[in-house]
């Protein structure tokens, strides 16, 4: 480490900030996940308070971000971020016989979402609207699928692309087992 023990506590507040929104998650969140209270997490964000290193270890681990990589020099951009196959979130009971991995980051839920959707015999994923001017586009990579955007339908095979408005109700269906990769767009 090339940085005085002031320069740690002053980038501090920031690098703790930059790791709660980078999970996407609220103070609320954060106090919840750590047993450190909302009002505490608040004023070391804010730099109004200097953390024991009891608090920073409970706070770090609740982040799930490394206690020496948080006090280490500043972040380099030559940086790739990997999750494994295995850490991918994914979703097994909405809609019927589909599994949807998630892709895209946490931050950018409610935004820019980005699934990888694997259909079985008679899969289906029905959804109700989203925000107003919502749009989705799905490839579909393997199989067949059933795109319905309101009272619009379409069949779609291996390598076709739809976009569709997703502000209204809408819905993914396969007959046989399928995949697609699916961009939901929020206005």
């Amino acid at each position: 480490m090339t940085e005085s023990a002031d320069d740690i506590l002053n980038l501090l507040p920031a690098r703790l900030k930059e790791a709660r929104r980078a999970k996407g998650l609220s103070l609320e969140a954060v106090a919840n996940l750590s047993g450190v209270s909302r009002s505490m997490v608040s004023q070391i964000e804010r730099g109004e308070s200097s953390p024991t290193i009891s608090t920073l270890w409970n706070l770090t681990r609740a982040l799930q971000v490394d206690f020496a990589g948080l006090l280490d020099g500043a972040k380099t951009n030559d940086q790739i971020e990997v999750l494994r196959r295995s850490e991918v979130p994914s979703i097994d009971n909405m809609g019927q016989n589909c599994r949807i991995r998630i892709l895209s980051p946490p931050e950018e839920a409610g935004g820019h979402e980005v699934y990888d959707i694997q259909f079985g015999p008679n899969g289906a994923l029905n959804s109700q609207p989203h925000a107003r001017g919502a749009h989705e586009q799905l490839t579909v990579l393997e199989g067949v699928v059933r795109v319905t955007s309101g009272s619009a339908i379409s069949e779609l095979g291996q390598g076709d692309t739809a976009r569709y408005a997703a502000d209204i109700a809408h819905s993914i269906s396969a007959d046989a087992p399928a995949r697609v990769f699916l961009i939901v767009k929020n206005a």
